[in-house]
């Protein structure tokens, strides 16, 4: 039998081998051990690491620009990287947003444009000022409220308490490993995705970049520095950057 690389689940971790080996099993381990532990990151890392699989995505202008000043909304993406990114979504057990985002673009959060079930909805929402009204709070998905107000459950909406004296991030992250949580794709907007970054609280960040939009004011997009893209595609009007934490995603 042919094992990639071990279960670091404790409860498991090198049992299931070993009782191979006491009923003659003959074993050949590790196998091309680094692509099972990239093929399993969300699981490796949530249990090595106590935190889910963290992925920063945000679309921008030419000129680095992620929404219009005024807060309007501001279509980047093409069609077909759109469709793309509900896509990613489908592949995540989690999607994450800040309060402004919610409150100006009204999203919906689901992977509608791509089969399989929506992901879970997270909003960050310290004062509880978004309204009903909006699609997050319509039920159908399950939604997190992070907020510093109260922690209460109702039917797909949960009300999850955390405090200004610590940091979100740090909360957040915490907050879905006990609920177990094994993935979080975090779409914004610029203060949420970036305080993820100044944390170095990341596994991915794949920026989607329409070369052919500029856009002189608005908001702009977050910064990182010190890695570069191992990977990029162009989809028509759009290029996609995606840069990997090796820090965390092969440690």
């Amino acid at each position: 039998m042919v094992i990639g690389c071990r279960d670091p689940f404790p409860v498991v971790d090198g049992k299931g081998i070993e009782k191979l080996k006491a009923a003659g099993v003959t074993i050949t381990h590790p196998i091309l051990e680094e692509e099972a532990r990239l093929l399993n990151k969300r699981f490796i890392g949530f249990v090595t690491r106590h935190r889910p699989y963290i992925i920063l995505k945000w679309a921008q202008t030419a000129d680095g620009k992620i929404g219009h000043e005024d807060h309007s909304r501001l279509l980047i993406s093409n069609e077909f990287t759109n469709r793309l990114t509900h896509k990613w979504r489908s592949e995540e057990a989690a999607i994450l947003v800040g309060t402004n985002t919610a409150l100006y673009d009204d999203p919906a959060l689901t992977n509608r444009l791509w089969h399989g079930p929506s992901p879970v909805r997270m909003v960050i929402d310290m004062d509880l000022r978004l309204p009903d009204s909006l699609q997050l709070f319509d039920r159908q998905v399950k939604t997190i409220v992070f907020n510093k107000v109260k922690h209460e459950e109702h039917e797909n909406l949960i009300y999850y308490q955390v405090t200004e004296d610590v940091s979100i991030v740090h909360q957040v992250v915490h907050a879905l490993y006990q609920l177990k949580v094994l993935s979080v794709l975090v779409e914004g907007g610029a203060r949420l995705l970036q305080s993820f970054i100044d944390e170095g609280i990341w596994d991915e960040i794949r920026i989607i970049t329409n070369k052919q939009l500029v856009s002189t004011s608005g908001i702009r997009a977050p910064v990182i520095s010190g890695t570069r893209p191992g990977l990029s595609e162009t989809i028509f009007s759009d290029t996609i950057d995606y840069f990997v934490n090796l820090q965390t995603v092969l440690s």
